[in-house]
Parts: structure tokens; C-alpha cells; sequence
């Protein structure tokens, strides 16, 4: 009896060993696993930016538009992709013209532009024509949803002026420089009437335009872009009293009139 409670008792032991063993090993392997696991997050690197979604492409706020670096005058201003826009539709004081001195409220209008777009994102919009002679852009220039180019004219900053074929909005110049000069608004009190001379002969209707080339054409009643363009004498623009007189003077007749 007695070898048989031994043998009993010494099995028993044996299990007991055999059990704790077992549990000891288990948490040395789950304690490896563990660190492992631990070791492999602290070591993974992301594969893509934070904050950028792979196969998404960034959305770009300023998308369609152009910063502006530098205003140059009242109606020129530089981008910062290096270009140059000259206002469409608009003519201020000369500020910077190599061969002319400062004209009458040049210096304001430069000083509004600025305050307008200098350091601003805006949009462009183009008429007809791509650039001027001089390599410059011939754009609209909007802020926000403001046409820049008619706030120039509308507050008297500038006069509004058409060179066909970029005559989109030139009805608009014209009636907004027409308030402007009626209300006495910016270079209309400063400097006195310059533009929209209208000719005291009521038969001298012929239109004398000078285009930013330079080039002197006249409209005749008919001519397409007659009603949209406006006469500036202080540019060298002038009436005609007839169409004689315009040919002799060096004018020729525009494009989009009747034949003579």
C-alpha cells in the first residue's frame, strides 16, 4: 500500500512540474511575440506624405489664378511667373513712360492699382488679341469677382479707351468713365476733361483712333466698332469732318466698315 501512495504521490508531482514548465513557456513566447510587435510599429515609415492621400491629387486653391508681384503703373503689372498684363480697355496717367514726364494724377492711379492687386492672387481674361507690341499680356484683370480694369475707370483712375478688336466690354467704359467724369471723379477734377472731346461740328462724326501699336485708323457711322470707340485727344486722337480729310492727315479707315 505504501509503494502505491508513492507512486501516486510522485506522479502528481511530476504533472505539476510538467504544467508549470508549460505556462512559463508560453509567456516567454508570448512575451517575444509582443516585443516584436512593438519593435515592427516603432520601426514602420509610412510610404506616403502625412496628410496626403495616395492616388488623390492635392487640390490647389489658387487654381486659375496669378499672383501679382509688382504693379508698374496704373493700367501694368507684373505676375510672379515673370509676364506682364496691360489692362484692356484703359488708359491712366503716364508714370513710367520713358519719354514722357509724370502726367496728372499718374502717381494716384499707380498708388490705387497697387492698393487694388500688389501682392494678390487674381484671374485673367483675354479678348480678342494676345499681347501688345511690347510683349505685354492684354487681359482683364479680375479681383475676386471685380473687374479691375472698370474700377480704374469707374473711380476716375483711368481713362476707358478701345482698341478693336478687344471691344467685349467697351460699352461698359464708356458709360462708366462717362459717370466718372459727370460726378467729377479723380483726374476729371484734378486734371480737367482729356477724353471723350466731343467735336463742336456736329458733321464732324469720323472717328481718328490710335491702337496701342500706334496705328492710326479711322471709324466712319457704320463701321462695326464705331459706337464702342472713344476718342482721347490728349493721346493724339481726333475728329474727322470727312473722310478726305482723314486720308491726308495719315489715317486709314478701319476694318469692319463700309466701303468708301
Amino acid at each position: 500500500m505504501f509503494k502505491l501512495w508513492l507512486a501516486l504521490l510522485l506522479m502528481v508531482g511530476w504533472l505539476g512540474y510538467w504544467s508549470l514548465h508549460r505556462t512559463v513557456g508560453e509567456i516567454e513566447v508570448t512575451n517575444k511575440i509582443n516585443l516584436s510587435d512593438s519593435e515592427s510599429v516603432l520601426s514602420f515609415e509610412p510610404e506616403v506624405e502625412l496628410g496626403v492621400v495616395a492616388g488623390v491629387e492635392e487640390v490647389n486653391p489658387t487654381k486659375d489664378l496669378f499672383l501679382v508681384t509688382r504693379v508698374i503703373d496704373g493700367d501694368t503689372l507684373e505676375l510672379a511667373n515673370g509676364d506682364r498684363v496691360r489692362y484692356i480697355g484703359v488708359d491712366s496717367p503716364e508714370t513710367v513712360h520713358p519719354n514722357k514726364t509724370v502726367e496728372c494724377f499718374g502717381q494716384e492711379a499707380s498708388s490705387y492699382n497697387k492698393q487694388l492687386v500688389e501682392g494678390k492672387w487674381v484671374r485673367l481674361e483675354k479678348d480678342i488679341s494676345d499681347q501688345d507690341k511690347y510683349g505685354r499680356l492684354l487681359r482683364y484683370v479680375y479681383l475676386n469677382d471685380e473687374m479691375v480694369n472698370l474700377l480704374l475707370v469707374t473711380w476716375g483712375y483711368a481713362e476707358g479707351v478701345t482698341y478693336p478688336p478687344d471691344v467685349k466690354f467697351a460699352e461698359d467704359f464708356l458709360a462708366a468713365q462717362t459717370r466718372a467724369r459727370n460726378d467729377g471723379r479723380g483726374l476729371w477734377s484734378a486734371c480737367g476733361p482729356q477724353a471723350l472731346t466731343v467735336t463742336d461740328n456736329d458733321l464732324c462724326v469720323i472717328k481718328g483712333n490710335i491702337s496701342l501699336s500706334g496705328e492710326k485708323m479711322f471709324h466712319v457711322p457704320g463701321c462695326d466698332y464705331y459706337n464702342q470707340t472713344a476718342i482721347s485727344v490728349d493721346r493724339g486722337e481726333r475728329w474727322f469732318c470727312s473722310v478726305a480729310e482723314a486720308l491726308a492727315a495719315g489715317w486709314r479707315q478701319a476694318q469692319n466698315c463700309p466701303a468708301l
